[in-house]
């Protein structure tokens, strides 16, 4: 719902699939599983943020192959009239199940996304939604804030994480495909994941 107002005309652009995915009725939740084909998390001197992060089922250390997941996205209106969506997404490793969840609403002025990282909150970030011509959706990252509460502390550029996804839908496997990439200006990547996943009906 959310995602078809800021995209205006330009979700009619997406593949098919896409738009499905990314219609979310109100309390219609989107649930699939699938696997991710590789995750790759930062140096070992981010270690102390990562622990951090997990505490709000944000970013962590593991890396992996071939990791199950599974992810479920949810639109409710809030008391105020508006719409936001939550994102839980689950990665199971061998012996831990990390957890990367978010909020999202949207500012039709500004035409992004509102991006709260973690539950709770504890990063925030700009989201710029466009289509692909092949139909993919990407997404880039733009102002970016810490989050403590009620207190959100704008970060200056070189301690963002900025953040590149791109999703599509591949006809011969009837699969979607995911590539996330988070990178920072000085300690290169925090973390990158790339897999497929199909919808549980």
């Amino acid at each position: 719902m959310i995602y078809q107002t800021l995209l205006g005309e330009d979700f009619d652009r997406l593949h098919p699939k896409l738009q499905e995915r990314y219609s979310l009725p109100l309390n219609e939740p989107f649930e699939a599983t699938g696997v991710m084909h590789t995750i790759e998390a930062g140096s070992k001197l981010l270690l102390p943020f990562y622990q951090l992060a997990t505490k709000f089922n944000f970013l962590f250390p593991e890396s992996g192959r071939n990791i199950p997941f599974k992810i479920r996205n949810n639109c409710r209106q809030m008391d105020n009239g508006d719409y936001e969506v939550q994102w839980e997404r689950t990665f199971y490793f061998e012996n831990k199940k990390r957890r990367f969840d978010a909020l999202m609403t949207i500012d039709t002025e500004r035409k992004i996304v509102k991006d709260y990282l973690g539950s709770p909150a504890l990063f925030y970030s700009d989201l710029h939604f466009s289509v692909t011509n092949e139909g993919r959706l990407l997404i880039r990252s733009g102002i970016q804030r810490f989050v403590m509460k009620s207190l959100e502390i704008s970060l200056p550029a070189l301690m963002e994480g900025r953040v590149i996804v791109e999703e599509g839908y591949d006809d011969a496997l009837q699969v979607y495909t995911i590539h996330v990439s988070i990178m920072n200006p000085i300690m290169g990547r925090l973390m990158m994941y790339a897999g497929q996943f199909t919808k549980v009906d």
